[in-house]
């Protein structure tokens, strides 16, 4: 029997009613199981920063949710930047995930605004000067689309702890081996911050395919042949049993904590929780 994790799970901001009504019905299938928190993206280019902001009120205030809201450098000034986190903190969130943030919709690069913070590393560290939150950053145990290779990440993550970060979010991926020598790179290089495993539910393998290539996650061939002879009819079966099997090898290599990427769909993450051990904790079943 494998070790209960610890788990915490990532939800994107609605943009319309219908996305209002699934990011709530998330929030309420999952927040029995007692996460120890959740995050909340921005868009790509920070489309969504609003949104986010609206959304982290919300999940703050009515649902009892430990939020680390999800902040980039794009396209705002420092004092901008700044004054979302003092709006963060006026309603109680405590915990931020720093980003640099993708380019804005037909860029084909992030470029730094002239007033604006450069580099995650920069972010961090004002953020750490302000005090008041947790820092949390992503990791990428596959090399960053803009990177050379892994020992750049490893290099650049150190600097992000370095500069106030106390714990990672890994990109996610499909084999344990990845994370583990993801992880054997960092401790090697001194980073001994908590680095959480980013889990896919995989809600459709077309659409985990399309995410992985622009995420610069590799897709392994036995998966691809094994969706491919499940089926429609198999591959929901079959995503739950390989998510399963992931997180178990994870846990069994000395892994505690996982980071689900939901996509706003309770049902597949809920299902693994729960085969892991975690279930949800009675009279913790509604949303304000």
């Amino acid at each position: 029997m494998t070790a209960k994790p610890g788990i915490s799970f990532e939800f994107f901001p609605p943009r319309n009613l219908d996305q209002s009504f699934r990011l709530w019905e998330t929030a309420r299938v999952l927040a029995p199981l007692m996460p120890d928190f959740v995050s909340v993206t921005y868009g790509a280019g920070g489309t969504t920063r609003q949104l986010t902001h609206e959304a982290v009120t919300a999940l703050t205030s009515h649902c009892g949710l430990n939020v680390a809201a999800h902040l980039t450098c794009v396209d705002a000034t420092r004092d901008e930047t700044m004054k979302i986190v003092d709006d963060y903190a006026a309603v109680g969130v405590r915990e931020i995930v720093a980003l640099r943030g993708d380019a804005p919709q037909g860029q084909a690069k992030f470029t730094v605004h002239e007033d604006g913070f450069a580099s995650s590393v920069e972010l961090i560290e004002a953020i750490a000067k302000r005090g008041g939150f947790t820092i949390r950053v992503g990791a990428y145990p596959e090399p960053h689309p803009e990177s050379p290779d892994t020992a750049a990440d490893v290099a650049w993550l150190k600097r992000k702890i370095d500069a106030g970060a106390s714990s990672a979010m890994t990109q996610f991926f499909f084999e344990p081996e990845t994370f583990f020598r993801f992880r054997d790179a960092c401790a090697a290089a001194g980073i001994d911050a908590p680095i959480l495993p980013g889990i896919l539910p995989i809600q459709g393998w077309a659409g985990a395919k399309r995410f992985a290539e622009r995420c610069g996650t590799s897709v392994p061939a036995w998966a691809d042949e094994a969706f491919s002879k499940a089926g429609k009819e198999g591959e929901a079966r079959l995503a739950h049993e390989l998510c399963v099997d992931l997180c178990e090898k994870l846990i069994a290599g000395g892994v505690d904590r996982l980071h689900f990427y939901t996509l706003n769909k309770p049902d597949l993450t809920l299902a693994v929780c729960e085969a892991l051990g975690v279930h949800p904790q009675p009279g913790l079943s509604q949303v304000a």
